[in-house]
């Protein structure tokens, strides 16, 4: 066993992200049940600018990599470990187990509800990539920001009011750091939405959960969610502290994984994988034209490893 299976968040969504599984016998059940869930077909939200709005953007991930999930999982190998990045992580959890798709699609629009009344007027979160963690720390306390994910060595996202964050970023940039503003609208994975973990927390005592069947790791810390008590602490603690993603990767590699793909939309994900462990063969769903493409890969990859 190699293969790991990534699920990532939201920022990547574009109009053509649920091209590969349209259709698919297996697949459009979940595209269905989250159009149902939505309103709207999820094709016809994808093509729209309101994509990037949170309460669109959460259930649309999500349904994403869970839709190309149904569509793989009887072609693929054991799986190693699956991780989720953000809101991906309550895919991860539908993937190995921890509870069905339908929770998962409805627990993702509550999410991200319970984020949207908690977020502070104009607030989001900054890419900076190229300053130490000093530097960063120094930035955050000069603006009264907060470190919101660990993706590598010198390169993290900030979170807080945009005007802070503006601040920010031209003091960054002025030092040599490269600086991204995200499409994402909530300070996520930063204290201020310790109101909105906490409701998360009740919710998912309300929720029937499972113990994940697959080996999962969690985005706070990297380490295995093993039973449901975890499950709750580690979903809902997610919201309001840093993701450590850089340490997720570690821990996938140490356990075994060699194999990396990532289920989309985007190839984020899979492409820091190979930045941070350049042994890695690491590819995005998105890097293929066909699911049959994907298989394929997976397979040989997974023979080379």
């Amino acid at each position: 066993m190699s293969l790991v299976l990534l699920c990532p968040g939201q920022g990547g969504q574009h109009p053509a992200m649920f091209e590969r599984v349209r259709g698919n016998p297996l697949a459009q059940p979940v595209l269905d049940l989250a159009g149902e869930l939505l309103g709207t077909p999820v094709e016809q939200i994808a093509a729209d600018a309101t994509r990037f709005r949170n309460a669109l953007a959460q259930p649309l991930v999500c349904t994403a990599a869970l839709a190309h999930w149904a569509a793989l999982r009887n072609a693929l190998p054991a799986i190693t470990a699956v991780a989720g990045y953000s809101a991906g992580e309550l895919a991860a959890h539908a993937v190995a187990g921890s509870f069905d798709t339908a929770t998962c699609l409805r627990l993702a629009r509550k999410r991200a509800r319970l984020m949207d009344a908690a977020t502070p007027d104009d607030a989001g979160l900054l890419a900076v990539i190229g300053l130490d963690d000093v530097r960063i720390a120094r930035l955050c306390a000069a603006h009264g920001i907060f470190l919101a994910i660990v993706n590598g060595p010198d390169h993290v996202v900030l979170g807080g009011g945009r005007s802070a964050l503006e601040a920010a970023s031209a003091e960054a940039a002025a030092s040599g750091a490269r600086v991204v503003s995200l499409p994402v609208c909530v300070p996520a994975h930063t204290p201020l939405l310790t109101v909105a973990a906490q409701g998360f927390e009740d919710l998912l005592h309300s929720v029937a959960l499972r113990a994940p069947r697959l080996r999962l790791l969690a985005g706070i810390d990297g380490r295995l969610v093993g039973d449901v008590e975890r499950v709750v602490a580690t979903l809902s603690a997610q919201i309001a502290q840093p993701l450590q993603w850089q340490t997720v990767l570690q821990q996938a590699v140490e356990r075994g994984g060699r194999v990396f793909l990532e289920l989309g939309p985007g190839a984020a994900l899979s492409r820091r994988a190979r930045e941070l462990h350049p042994q890695l063969e690491a590819r995005s769903v998105e890097d293929f034209q066909t699911l049959e493409g994907v298989q394929e890969w997976v397979d040989r990859a997974c023979a080379r490893a």
